[in-house]
């Protein structure tokens, strides 16, 4: 059984929140509803997204090794927990771990991979919490006690965040795993802009049917009225900032609403729907060692574009 704990009035909060703001945003957690966590996975294919190949070609190279830092007999829990592909060749490198915690906000698309899991590492407990991983949740006891709890978030995700909220989720990582506890995070890493903006803007337009598929998910749960083809995809580097904005541009003077509420935008006017931070590793390190992190090692592809880090928590 999936544990629930989303809710959609804190949600539409946001919306509308977000929505009021002088620069107007939208949370990117929204993207990810079942045709989003599809369109998703196509980017990842994408000859233009080098995130996910990188990444993977990394854990080729060095998955004994993160599986002899994270040792045996661990609980894994993974935040934002998608289609699997990464996690699948981790568990399979682990020392008989316990079990395999994922936490992801689309039921649907956890029901799935919750599914093609258990087939493939019948052995293994599986633990699935549909929840929003930057609210409170629980992640239920496996039935054996595990050496160490180990959060997987790899992807780079934690670039969708702002550096305050990047902050509080990495301590609530803290929380989870404990004294002793370990994190094996993915980075995507500072490169040239014109790499960074195809990555988000690709010749087949699958990241704009991502961006535009937010406005569509909130016409059929919030009782939006967004015309979607009033609206054009945006992806632009922030040199300063070191992130990828993705925005929605509108075509024209318009109205819009939301479970009742109306927003207007002009002709021009950006709705933000993502900030994908790229970060410097040893930089990150720093900040991550004020929350009690503490960098063990540390992989990166040969032109150090991605890095996958591994950190403990004292005992």
């Amino acid at each position: 059984m999936i544990q629930s704990t989303t809710n959609r009035d804190p949600q539409l909060r946001e919306i509308w929140t977000g929505l009021a703001r002088s620069q107007k945003s939208l949370p990117a957690k929204l993207f990810y509803d079942a045709e989003g966590c599809r369109l998703f996975d196509r980017i990842c294919e994408l000859e233009e997204y080098y995130p996910t190949r990188t990444e993977l070609a990394i854990m080729d190279q060095s998955l004994p090794e993160m599986a002899a830092a994270i040792g045996p007999q661990a609980l894994i829990v993974e935040y934002g927990s998608g289609s699997g592909l990464k996690t699948r060749r981790l568990l399979a490198a682990l020392q008989d771990p316990v079990g395999y915690a994922p936490v992801e906000i689309a039921p649907e698309f956890l029901d799935l991979s919750t599914r093609q899991l258990r087939k493939e590492f019948p052995a293994l407990e599986i633990l699935p919490v549909c929840a929003d991983f930057t609210r409170s949740f629980a992640v239920p006891r496996p039935k054996r006690t595990p050496q160490k709890t180990v959060v997987y978030f790899p992807g780079s995700t934690l670039g969708n965040f702002e550096p305050p909220e990047a902050k509080r989720l990495l301590a609530n990582m803290a929380e989870e795993a404990g004294p002793g506890g370990g994190l094996l995070l993915g980075l995507d890493c500072v490169k040239p802009t014109d790499v960074l903006e195809r990555a988000y803007d690709d010749a087949e337009g699958v990241t704009a049917a991502f961006n535009l598929n937010l406005l569509r998910r909130l016409n059929r749960e919030f009782d939006g009225d967004f015309d979607l083809s009033a609206f054009a995809h945006q992806a632009r580097y922030d040199s300063e900032r070191d992130r990828i904005e993705m925005h929605l541009a509108s075509r024209r003077d318009q109205q819009i609403s939301v479970a009742g509420k109306r927003f207007s935008l002009r002709r021009g006017e950006t709705i933000c729907t993502e900030h994908s931070h790229k970060f410097r590793p040893a930089e990150f390190a720093k900040r991550a060692a004020e929350l009690g992190w503490r960098l063990r090692r540390q992989w990166q592809d040969p032109q150090r574009w991605f890095a996958a880090l591994y950190f403990e928590l004292a005992r």
